[in-house]
């Protein structure tokens, strides 16, 4: 870990990155994303969950498609999808006193809105750590893992990527960062032998690998 000695600046993902996966958050998410395609198309839910996974794959978020293909505008869509209980998400004093003690910035990057990491940094107990969170209005509704978000999230922080961090789920968002010149971290469970090149570390315990940077 005193290879993170010059990291001056620690970014996170918010979704299964600063919360587990188990809190099954984007199984709600989802469900709001069915019923409001539902009401607004008069589909099945069976078709709303094929336009789903389709634009997904096409466009990286189901509500990129649904904007470029059917011009619909996104923050209706965002506010009803993320009415969801919050109360899956606990108290993290582990994680959120792991992350006060960092040096430097910490930012939150998150493919939701900024009310949506709002509501889960209170559960945590890390509301007020933070120094900003860059949503998916921040990006211009251009999701991960394309160039744009990234290239608008440093030019609005004035952040230099060879002293930042970057943290993520999904080994596929961390390409560009690692391209940038930050070191990456997918948070997770993976087998650290068969690790892409662009992902530097592994964790299944982000507070506990915290904890190590600072050693």
């Amino acid at each position: 870990m005193s290879k993170l000695a010059h990291i001056d600046t620690w970014i996170f993902d918010l979704d299964n990155t600063l919360y587990p996966p188990s809190c099954k958050l984007f199984d709600q998410i989802a469900e709001k994303m069915n019923e409001y395609i539902i009401a607004k198309m008069g589909v099945s839910r069976e078709e709303a969950i094929k336009l789903r996974y389709v634009y997904f794959k096409k466009y990286g978020t189901t509500l990129r498609g649904l904007m470029i293909e059917h011009g619909w505008e996104p923050e209706p869509y965002l506010d009803y999808v993320h009415e969801i209980d919050y109360n899956a998400v606990e108290l993290a004093p582990e994680l959120a006193d792991a992350i006060t003690k960092l040096p430097g910035r910490k930012l939150v990057f998150t493919a939701g809105t900024r009310a949506h990491a709002r509501n889960v940094l209170k559960n945590l107990g890390c509301m007020d750590i933070f120094e900003d969170i860059f949503d998916i209005g921040d990006a211009q509704f251009i999701p991960k893992p394309s160039q744009e978000p990234y290239d608008l999230f440093l030019k609005r922080h004035g952040i230099e990527p060879t002293t930042s961090i970057f943290f993520e789920d999904i080994a596929e968002n961390l390409i560009v960062p690692r391209a940038m010149g930050m070191k990456t971290v997918l948070v997770g469970q993976a087998d650290e032998a068969l690790l892409p090149a662009h992902v530097d570390y592994v964790t299944a315990d982000l507070a506990a690998f915290l904890n190590g940077a600072l050693k």
